[in-house]
């Protein structure tokens, strides 16, 4: 009978404790340390070196400074007039002949960042200085985009960014899950941040 309560007090123990899961040792960065450059993916480099947006024009596009390539893209549906589409065009190529540089010095610097690292070499002079020279080429690339979306609503009319704002889905609640047609799924949510 002791026994008997004995196993039936170690059996309700056993089921009252909380069940541990082992630890997760697997960091969400694993597999990247093969990159060609460790900070960035393929698709940041691609983007960089072709002079695309990056995402750093978030600001200006998501509070109604449409960006030019968009807005080159979707001219029939926003009515652009033959003299907006070459103003736009100018504007865009502009942007990209700035952007270009910029983005492959930035995936250069970074290559460099990494370089102090892998080769042992960092410390924190080194470490400051490459960092400055990072966020001055990232603040110029910035730059480059966000003043070309500054210069849309002087080309477009109220009407025109109103389209063109209901087209790219803004509005319509989370954008993660209301991808405007017409636009690449992966791209739209890659743009948005979405997981």
């Amino acid at each position: 009978m002791k026994t008997t309560i004995f196993l039936f007090a170690l059996g309700f123990i056993a089921l009252a404790l909380p069940v541990v899961a082992p630890a997760q040792t697997a960091s969400g960065y694993a597999g990247e340390e093969t990159r060609e450059v460790k900070s960035l993916s393929a698709q940041d480099i691609d983007d960089l070196r072709n002079g695309r947006g990056w995402g750093l024009a978030k600001s200006a596009e998501l509070n109604g400074y449409p960006g030019p390539r968009h807005v080159l893209n979707m001219k029939k549906e926003i009515g652009l007039t033959r003299e907006q589409e070459a103003q736009i065009e100018g504007i865009f190529a502009s942007m990209k002949a700035e952007a270009i540089p910029l983005g492959v010095r930035l995936i250069a610097l970074e290559k460099q960042l990494d370089e102090l690292y892998t080769e042992r070499t960092v410390d924190d002079e080194n470490l400051r200085v490459k960092l400055g020279e990072i966020g001055e080429a990232l603040s110029r690339l910035r730059f480059v985009h966000l003043s070309a979306h500054l210069k849309m609503p002087k080309i477009l009319t109220v009407q025109q960014v109103k389209k063109y704002n209901e087209l790219r889905g803004y509005g319509k609640g989370d954008p993660c899950k209301n991808v405007p047609a017409g636009h690449d799924p992966e791209m739209w949510k890659q743009h948005n941040g979405c997981n």
